[in-house]
C-alpha cells in the first residue's frame, strides 16, 4: 500500500501539470459538471467511436482535488470501452464510500490516491465531480 506522502505527490502532480486539461475540438460528447457547494465547474469532453473512448479532455476551474481527480480519471479511461469506463467509475464510487476491497482499489491505480477523501465529507463532491460527469455523459449517450 502506498504511503500518504506518495498519494499527495500524485494529486499535486496532476493538479500542477494536468495532462488532460485542454480543449478537445473534435469531442462528440461534451457535458458540464458543476459542484454548486464550492464552485467547481468542469466541461468533460470525450471523443467516442465504436463504443471506445478514443480521446478525452476537460476544461474548467475548481479546487486541486476536483482537477486532479478529473485528470487521473481521463488517464484511466482513454482507450477503454464505455462499459469498462463505467465499471471503473463504479469502483471509484465504491472506494469513496469505503466499500471497496484492497484488490478493487488496486484496479484504480492512481485514482486510489483519493481513497482517504471518504474521511473528509466536505471534499467527497470535489473528488467525484469528474466521475459523476463521466457517468452521466456515457449513460445519456
Amino acid at each position: 500500500m502506498m504511503n500518504r506522502g506518495f498519494y499527495n505527490e500524485i494529486l499535486t502532480e496532476h493538479n500542477i501539470r494536468p495532462e488532460f486539461k485542454h480543449d478537445l475540438e473534435d469531442a462528440n460528447i461534451v457535458l458540464e459538471g458543476v459542484n454548486p457547494n464550492c464552485g467547481d465547474d468542469i466541461w468533460l469532453k470525450l471523443k467516442v467511436e465504436d463504443g471506445i473512448i478514443k480521446d478525452g479532455a476537460f476544461v474548467g476551474d475548481g479546487c486541486a482535488i476536483s482537477q486532479a481527480s478529473a485528470d487521473i480519471m481521463l488517464g484511466m479511461i482513454i482507450g477503454k470501452t464505455k462499459e469498462e469506463a463505467l465499471k471503473l467509475g463504479d469502483l471509484f464510487f465504491k472506494m469513496i464510500k469505503g466499500e471497496a476491497t484492497d484488490e478493487e482499489i488496486e484496479e484504480l491505480d492512481e485514482a486510489s490516491a483519493l481513497k482517504d477523501i471518504s474521511h473528509m465529507p466536505a471534499r467527497v463532491k470535489c473528488a467525484v465531480l469528474g466521475w459523476h460527469t463521466l457517468d452521466e455523459a456515457l449513460n445519456k449517450e
